[in-house]
């Protein structure tokens, strides 16, 4: 393994970490908790970029998976996975990679980022959603209300702190050279 691909993995550990801490912040509802970890995934996928940011998030979900209390409310175990949240988790991954991929094909600048982010967003609430609604067995009405609205103004708050944390480090990384980074924002 090259330096360049173990310091990405060191990073990828970093924020698998940082995820299962912004977890812990969290704002309890009903079914889903307004949690830190869609922030987190922003600034994963912001400053990673596509691959690097869904093998981030795909680590995150694999420690909780096995019982590392990583996911919102200090909970682990394949059970969260699989349960009304799980959705969202999953969403995380996929997320993360198109948030970092329309940064890559595109520009690493704020407002490329808030948009990526937003997309970002609409993903996780999209399969968050479907899960909720089958886990819990709910009307797609329900899901809605439980799964997508409560998240919608808050889900943009934390798109733009995403951007604009995410883009502000991803430039100091670049200039300290530690990651890489073909295509910068001047």
């Amino acid at each position: 393994m090259n330096g360049e691909k173990l310091r990405m993995i060191i990073h990828c550990a970093i924020f698998a970490a940082m995820t299962g801490i912004f977890a812990q912040i969290e704002i309890p509802l009903p079914l889903v908790p307004i949690s830190g970890q869609t922030l987190a995934v922003g600034i994963t996928a912001t400053i990673l970029g596509s691959r690097y940011g869904a093998l981030s998030l795909i680590c995150y979900a694999a420690l909780g998976a096995v019982g590392v209390p990583v996911f919102a409310g200090f909970s682990g175990g394949a059970q969260v996975l699989v349960g009304p949240t799980g959705g969202y988790i999953f969403g995380f991954i996929i997320a993360a990679y198109f948030t970092g991929l329309i940064l890559e094909k595109t520009r690493f600048t704020i407002p490329m980022a808030m948009i990526a982010n937003t997309v970002g967003m609409i993903i996780t609430l999209i399969l968050g959603t479907i899960q909720l609604k089958f886990v819990a067995d709910l009307g797609w009405s329900q899901a809605m209300a439980a799964g997508v609205y409560p998240f919608i103004v808050v889900g943009l708050i934390k798109a733009f702190l995403a951007s604009w944390i995410g883009i502000t480090v991803r430039k100091r990384l670049v200039q300290a050279k530690l990651i890489q980074n073909p295509n910068v924002a001047a």
